[in-house]
């Protein structure tokens, strides 16, 4: 999720992962794949740069949960040997 500007200056947050283009026209146009619109006061370089730093993060986040000291924290269930 990215957080983006409207031209009126409210926040909203978007599911970058919906994005089919960006347009510089000149005002920035973001489309999403469903053919919903919206214009922000980013430039097309800062959504990019908002972009690619969401997922690192979210790379980040998955290699801290993929590390085994991590996953022995992580119960989803709880433990039905507690000697283990």
């Amino acid at each position: 999720m990215i957080v983006l500007t409207r031209l009126s200056g409210t926040a909203f947050v978007l599911n970058a992962d919906l994005i089919e283009r960006l347009d510089s026209t000149p005002d920035t146009v973001v489309t999403l794949v469903d053919g919903g619109r919206y214009v922000v006061r980013e430039t097309v370089a800062e959504i990019v740069d908002k972009i690619r730093d969401y997922r690192a993060s979210v790379v980040m986040l998955a290699g801290r949960l993929d590390s085994p000291a991590a996953g022995q924290h992580l119960y989803l269930v709880p433990n039905p040997d507690p000697e283990a």
